[in-house]
This record gives C-alpha cells, structure tokens and sequence, in this order.
C-alpha cells in the first residue's frame, strides 16, 4: 500500500509539471503575440488557438503562423485569417483522417493534412489516401512529400498516387523524401490546380512499377518525425519560410 501511495504521488508531481509546462508554454506564446501583433487582433488569433487546443489541434503550429508572418511584415489582418483558415484546415484534416483510419491523428499528421489541403488536395482525395496506407504507418512524411511534390509542379492526383504507391511498396520515409528530391521543378505552368503541370518524367532509382522504387522494395518502420520546431526541416516545407497566408 505505501508503495502504490509512493506511486500516486509520483504521477501526480509528473501529471502537474507536464500541466505547468504547458501552461508556461502558452502564457509565453499568448505575450509574444501580444507584443507583435495589435491588441485586438491578438486576442481573436488568441481565441482561435484557444479554440484548436480545446478541439485537440497542435496551436504551436498557429503560434508560430502568426509570428513568422508578423516577422516577415504580413498585415495583422492577414495574418488573423491566415491563422482561421489553417486552423480550419487542420479541424478538417484530423476529422478526414480519423475517419478514414479509425484512430487518433498524432499532430504532426494534422498539419501535414492541413498542409496539402492548402495546396489543392480535396477532403475525398485525403481520405482515399489514408485508407490506402498500410495500418499504422505515419502519414506525417508521406503528406508532407506529397506537398513536396505538389510544390515541383505535380498535379495533386498524380502526387496522391505516386505517393500512395511507394506507402503500398512498404517504402520509408527516406526513400519517399528520395522521390521527392529528385522530382525536377516544373514551375507554375496552369494546370488547374496553380501547382504547375502534370510530370511525366519518373526518377530512376528503381526499376519496374513506374514511381521511382523496385518492385518488392522492403522499407523498415516508418522514421520518426521531428516534432513542430524541431531542429530537423520537414520534407516539403522548404527553407524554414512560412507557408504563404
């Protein structure tokens, strides 16, 4: 009995410093957008995360929306749609995603899916695609590659697909990042979706299934993710710049 009493104890000092982490976490967030941002807009970009954290969102991801956008010299009035819009991407990409799988989306995975919605993937296609995935792989990389490629001037299907192909030919997430990279740049040429032209060309490390991995390739577990404002860029998201408003 002492040693469940010892116990108790133990988690609940562990439970109240993870809370006071968090708490000084927010209060730190809450004043440097208070500092860099009028007042009036900072208190509804405020209650917006407010409103993500209670809805299970990653708020650091808007956190650090509004302040790289207010380092970069966006209009306040930008920046506060910028931050509604994306949170309303992530409520959409978690719901899409849990729906499709069956289980929760770990956060890196919701703004990966609200990273592609961005860029023109619709709600159908990101559903298709997580249920294509094999279970319990991370779709955190594979999302944000998709975005990589949509970024070279990919069309959004074809991004999904190929992507989706390498998920099915158990490829890691290095060998997608490998896709990605060596995806030429197309530029921006209208092709519907403001993402450039269709590709044609494949890259050539593997022979036999038309996406860049042979046949039978044997990716390990997915890598790890770094989490938000890790030191470690993520695939697809470029020179550490913001995602435009």
């Amino acid at each position: 009995m002492v040693n469940d009493m010892r116990y108790s104890t133990i988690l609940m000092t562990a439970l109240l410093t993870v809370a006071s982490s968090a708490m000084a976490q927010t209060d730190d967030a809450a004043t440097r957008l208070r500092e860099v941002l009028p007042a009036p807009v900072a208190t509804r970009v405020l209650a917006v995360i407010a409103r993500a954290r209670a809805h299970e969102l990653p708020t650091d991801v808007l956190e650090n929306r509004a302040l790289k956008f207010a380092a970069r010299g966006v209009q306040p009035d930008s920046i506060e749609k910028s931050v509604v819009d994306h949170e309303a991407r992530m409520e959409r990409g978690k719901e899409t995603l849990e729906r499709a799988r069956g289980n929760k989306a770990a956060a890196d995975e919701v703004d990966a899916a609200a990273e592609v919605l961005r860029k023109g993937v619709g709600g159908p296609a990101l559903s298709d695609f997580a249920k294509s995935a094999p279970s319990g792989r991370s779709l955190a990389v594979p999302l944000y590659v998709v975005g990589g490629l949509l970024d070279r001037g990919m069309a959004s299907d074809d991004a999904m697909r190929r992507v989706a192909a390498g998920l099915r030919a158990r490829a890691s997430d290095h060998d997608l990042e490998k896709m990605q990279s060596e995806v030429q740049f197309r530029g921006n040429n209208g092709n519907g979706n403001g993402r450039g032209p269709d590709m044609t060309g494949r890259p050539s490390d593997g022979p036999g299934n038309g996406i860049g991995f042979a046949r039978g390739h044997g990716g390990g577990p997915p890598a790890g993710v770094p989490a938000n404002g890790g030191s470690s860029a993520k695939p697809g998201r470029g020179n550490n710049k913001p995602p435009t408003p």
